[in-house]
């Protein structure tokens, strides 16, 4: 499953500017493409407010 974005985001699009893969689209919250993610967690790492969660 991967990663998934929370209703703690605040939508500072930091996560999106972090994505190797642009598997980040803008929405409330953003929106993570599992087709396109690698799973390699820089957008967690990138989140100011820890709202990007392991799903697995």
């Amino acid at each position: 499953m991967g990663y998934k974005i929370t209703d703690k985001c605040i939508g500072c699009g930091s996560c999106a500017a972090q994505c190797p893969m642009g598997a980040i689209t803008e929405g409330t919250p953003y929106i993570i493409d599992h087709e396109k993610c690698i799973g390699c967690g820089s957008c967690a790492a990138q989140c100011p407010m820890q709202a990007i969660i392991n799903e697995d």
